[in-house]
């Protein structure tokens, strides 16, 4: 066995020692010792492999995997820009908290800066986005024994997988392990096996477990009668102990979508709505917020929380906690949420002030259902996929219009005898990058049916997600296609006011006109346009079986005025 032969396998044997399943690789030269060795890997069943062309697509698709499953995943390159095209993803699994592990090859040490074809500074090209990183030169020589330098190799990858995955209590997230290949690049003929000497300890070693953690104590939140708990992105089970803890102390809840389904059905109707009408506000403002998570979406929670006289309080499951604002007066640990104060014990009747707020949620909640939403617009179609979606399905979210279309047309779903239904998004940075791809691996990772919610710009920044070889797994998921041609997000901000029109089509609303029947058909996906509520309730009610692309056709200039008209109905309705 040559040695970058044996230092490939052995990194692939340790990594699939410590738990990881999936293996998403891009094709290059310099990286052939590690694709041999996931190949190896998985014809021995011990991990499943997914080849992707695009390393940019390879690198969310990753992401989505490991979003999907819970499980740390792979992604593997060859030297060069193909490491930095997995930058976006990277950034987004920082963010978000994802135990993505980049395993990038390089040339030997000794290239660096000499000019070489396809050789820069690799380590630390990522910068801060990552929580470790590590840099293995290329070997010479095929150790002896599975101590000193084979202990080490072994060794990094424990380091990388506790350090993605959290366990000794840092932030999970991404990790990037760099390893450095001399020619020869291929196994030897008849030679893949990894010999005595270098085997490692037994699979599924207790260090992969988070049982090492330190343990926080906390003596609880004091109990503050006027309090309004806002809820963001935490992980679903999260979501719901911290609506459970709001719920005990009688305090209403406010939910981003992130929260998912379930608990957005326990908090109250339209949060944004409900926040939009100041006056109301201003005379049933709580005297403190709890923000459990990381809350990115509406900017009305985010004028709430610089209330003048507002007490903010964060709880995290982070080293760092959330507060863009720097409001917060207190950080609270995520073990506050199961420790409380002594005088509050189980679920006490809510007071008056809660129970105004309650009421203000039901009137929004009827108000806007009496009005309807106009069709089509994103505001209905997000409402048509979020109701219509399988019981036990996962919904991928995308950025921009999407996302907000959803907070505000959707009040959650209950929980349902198959499972509730489950909502992703890359919420870590809110960009249009690789949602595709994170809808393939979400899709690939849950086993579950899934569906993708995404704006046009967001589909073709992707298009590349549609490359999947014929002998790749194949994902079960319908992405639904918001097409307004552009970049609808903008008129409902600044840029699109009327006054600023003269400026906007160019810069803002960037229409393509791309055919996007033709580019699914060059890929060879089924694609659909739907043109009635009815119709896209039967694309997504029906269960998906490989990957498919419904579209819906909207006037992108209809966005402002629609989500004005919404903003009008809820202030009408809590108009005294």
């Amino acid at each position: 066995m040559n040695p970058s032969t044996a230092l490939a396998t052995v990194l692939v044997d340790e990594l699939a020692r410590g738990g990881v399943r999936d293996v998403v690789l891009s094709p290059g030269s310099r990286s052939a010792p590690l694709a041999y060795a996931v190949l190896a890997a998985e014809a021995a069943g011990r991990l499943r492999l997914h080849v992707r062309v695009d390393e940019r697509s390879a690198g969310f698709l990753a992401l989505g995997l490991a979003k999907g499953s819970g499980l740390p995943v792979v992604v593997v390159t060859t030297s060069g820009t193909a490491v930095a095209n997995l930058h976006p993803a990277v950034l987004e699994a920082s963010h978000a908290g994802v135990p993505l592990v980049v395993l990038s090859a390089d040339r030997p040490h000794e290239l660096r800066g000499t000019g070489a074809n396809q050789t820069t500074t690799q380590p630390g090209i990522f910068g801060r986005a990552t929580r470790f990183d590590a840099d293995l030169p290329a070997p010479d020589v095929v150790p002896e024994a599975a101590g000193g330098r084979a202990a080490s190799w072994r060794t990094t990858v424990v380091r990388a997988l506790s350090a993605a995955q959290g366990a000794l209590g840092g932030p999970a997230g991404p990790v990037h392990v760099n390893v450095g290949f001399r020619e020869p690049l291929v196994p030897d003929l008849g030679d893949d096996t990894l010999p005595d000497a270098l085997a490692g300890r037994p699979d599924g070693s207790p260090w992969s477990r988070a049982t090492g953690a330190a343990e926080v104590v906390s003596e609880g939140i004091a109990d503050v009668e006027r309090t309004l708990v806002v809820v963001g992105e935490t992980g679903r089970e999260d979501a719901l102990r911290a609506v459970a803890w709001a719920e005990g102390r009688g305090y209403p809840v406010l939910a981003e979508p992130s929260a998912g389904p379930v608990a957005r059905s326990r908090a109250l109707p339209h949060g944004p709505l409900l926040l939009t009408p100041t006056e109301w506000v201003d005379a049933h403002a709580p005297d403190r917020v709890v923000v459990v998570g990381r809350v990115t979406l509406a900017r009305p929670v985010a004028a709430l929380l610089r209330h003048p006289g507002l007490a903010v309080e964060v709880v995290t499951t982070r080293a760092d906690w959330p507060d863009p604002s720097h409001v917060a007066g207190q950080v609270h640990p995520w073990a506050a949420l199961a420790a409380g104060p002594d005088d509050v014990r189980g679920e006490r009747p809510r007071s008056a002030w809660a129970r105004a707020w309650d009421d203000a949620g039901r009137r929004v909640a009827d108000a806007v259902a009496a009005a309807g939403l106009p069709w089509p617009s994103g505001l209905a179609v997000a409402s048509v996929v979020h109701d219509a979606l399988p019981a036990d399905g996962v919904l991928v979210v995308g950025s921009s219009n999407p996302v907000r279309d959803l907070d505000l047309a959707t009040t959650g779903r209950p929980l349902e005898p198959h499972g509730p239904v489950r909502l992703s998004a890359n919420r870590g940075l809110a960009g249009i990058d690789g949602l595709v791809s994170t809808a393939v691996g979400v899709a690939l990772g849950t086993g579950r049916p899934t569906h993708g919610l995404i704006g046009d710009l967001t589909f073709l920044h992707d298009a590349n997600g549609l490359l999947v070889g014929p002998d790749e797994p194949r994902p079960d998921l319908t992405l639904v296609v918001v097409d307004d041609d552009g970049g609808g997000i903008f008129t409902t901000l600044e840029p699109g006011a009327p006054e600023r029109a003269g400026s906007f089509e160019r810069v803002f609303g960037t229409p393509t006109g791309t055919d996007l029947a033709a580019l699914c058909a060059a890929h060879g996906v089924p694609f659909r346009d739907v043109t009635t509520r009815e119709d896209l309730a039967a694309a997504v009610a029906q269960r998906p079986a490989g990957l498919r692309v419904v579209r819906v056709r909207v006037d992108r200039t209809t966005h402002r005025r629609a989500h004005a008209d919404l903003r009008a109905v809820a202030a009408a309705a809590l108009r005294d």
